[in-house]
């Protein structure tokens, strides 16, 4: 007798499955659009930290002292690297563009690792449409890709990680060198891809286990696979020991002003999922949290099925800003967006659980919530209100920018990027270029700069007020002998402007 049908348990779809490839493609469309309609409206770059990442991509070459030093050590790398050519180009500096782009492809092919993933572990067409719709059509994650923020890069890494890892464990007699590699990207993209690639690499050994894999070989296969996220940390933690004498940065770039949250962590959660509802509403955070009971039931009923446990993994990105609340750092509703992301991807594998014939339904009903109830485009949209934070003190520093215009005689202008990198690039429209400018990241002179600016520069910029006021703004007060030589000239947006 032939053996009986599995029942539910469907087997997972053919390797050239096409649909994952339709989705991403089709993600890349929409994103391309809302790029262009975000830059129409002039909001591409309105985030203060969008036009940091372009300054730091851009010293990396555009220095006084140009060089891998100036890669930095308290931003990750790789979304510079990876920009640090393309923007050289003004026009692309300027306008972002280069940087947008790596943020539109970086959402289709985190869309596509997605779907890809639901689809092999599950064989659901509707989960992995739904995964790919509750994360695209969201507006603040459709606000983001059209920026050049970090954040989309590492959604494209983790969820090519979890999709590259789920391949892996099908045979875990092949190198790990493909799965390892994207897990080191996400490691070297933001910090919030630590604790999620320990996740990942945890969840891999239990779905090892589950599956009944000795526990000598189980345990090689996680040390394997760990090795490649672990190097990359500790290639960063040597760099920035090279670059600022620190194994780490731990301090100096944020000010303690959340006291509600400070040494409360039931307030930090509080705030970090107040943020989320905030971001999403309601209907995607309770999907999440129904898919992630289904995926939990599903790896203890289900060897086959195990691997989807994977996607459990960027719920880990919790972990960074409430360790952040808890030491003070100021509430940012955008911490909360790689949640966002987790969301979409539990409620997706969810679905692709149920009895396949309500899947379809349960897709439409889950995707017509959410666009309820935070529709795309939404120029109100949480994310977009908060990421013009700075335009207020955008416009203040116009007066600054006016006198620095009118009376520039090339001398170069001591400036802290850590506080001002956003205003360097809004220099750059009226000539401005990185090696105008002395900041940081270049080592010795701004040391000596420091003890003596006026041997050195001949302008000075210094921010007063954000974040307790910069590095330069603490000297000045610390030792007032400072800016002796150097007299006030102009000032605005929380900017004084000083010519010696």
């Amino acid at each position: 007798m032939s053996p009986r049908p599995q029942g539910r348990e469907i087997l997972p779809p053919p390797t050239r499955d096409r649909l994952p490839l339709l989705i991403s493609f089709t993600a890349l469309i929409a994103g391309t659009a809302a790029a262009f309609h975000y830059s129409g409206v002039g909001l591409a770059l309105a985030h203060y930290d969008a036009r940091a990442h372009l300054v730091v991509a851009r010293r990396i070459i555009d220095s006084l002292t140009p060089g891998w030093q100036q890669v930095g050590a308290v931003w990750l790398p790789l979304p510079h690297l990876l920009n640090m050519f393309p923007i050289q180009i003004d026009a692309l500096y300027r306008t972002g563009a280069s940087a947008i782009a790596i943020s539109v492809l970086s959402i289709a092919l985190a869309v596509w690792a997605m779907s890809e993933a639901i689809r092999r572990t599950t064989g659901s067409a509707a989960g992995a449409i739904a995964a790919a719709a509750l994360l695209l059509l969201n507006p603040n994650v459709l606000y983001l890709q059209s920026t050049p923020m970090t954040e989309p890069l590492l959604f494209a890494t983790v969820m090519l990680s979890i999709s590259l890892t789920v391949r892996w464990l099908e045979d875990i007699s092949r190198s790990p060198t493909a799965a390892g590699t994207a897990l080191a990207a996400a490691c070297l993209t933001r910090y919030e891809g630590w604790p999620i690639a320990a996740a990942i690499v945890g969840l891999a050994v239990a779905v090892l286990i589950r599956r009944g894999t000795p526990i000598r070989t189980t345990l090689g296969a996680g040390a394997r696979l760990t090795a490649y996220p672990a190097i990359a940390i500790a290639l960063f933690l040597v760099n920035s020991r090279w670059t600022v004498g620190s194994w780490f940065v731990t301090s100096g770039f944020f000010v303690a002003e959340n006291v509600d949250a400070l040494a409360h962590p039931l307030v930090a959660w509080d705030q970090l999922r107040e943020g989320l509802y905030r971001l999403s509403g309601t209907a995607l955070v309770w999907s999440g949290y129904a898919g992630t009971i289904l995926i939990v039931i599903a790896y203890v009923r289900s060897r086959t099925r195990a691997p989807l446990a994977l996607i459990l993994a960027p719920i880990a990105a919790a972990a960074l800003p409430l360790s952040a609340y808890v030491q003070g750092h100021p509430f940012r509703i955008r911490y909360d967006v790689p949640l966002v992301a987790a969301c979409a991807a539990l409620a997706g594998g969810g679905i692709g659980l149920l009895w396949i014939r309500i899947q379809p339904i349960a897709a439409a009903l889950v995707i017509t919530a959410a666009l309820v109830q935070a529709h795309p485009l939404d120029l109100a949209a949480p994310l977009i209100v908060e990421s013009q934070r700075d335009a207020v003190n955008q416009q203040g520093r116009e007066a600054v920018t006016a006198y620095l215009v009118q009376h520039r005689d090339g001398r170069t202008i001591m400036m802290s990027m850590g506080s001002l990198g956003h205003y360097m690039h809004d220099l750059s429209a009226h000539g401005f270029v990185i090696r105008d400018f002395l900041h940081e990241g270049n080592g010795d002179i701004w040391n000596f700069a420091i003890t003596d600016p006026k041997a050195v520069v001949g302008w000075i910029a210094i921010e007063e007020k954000a974040e307790g006021g910069d590095a330069l703004f603490v000297e000045a007060r610390r030792h007032p002998a400072f800016l002796d030589g150097f007299i006030r000239v102009a000032e605005g947006g929380g900017v004084a402007l000083y010519r010696r």
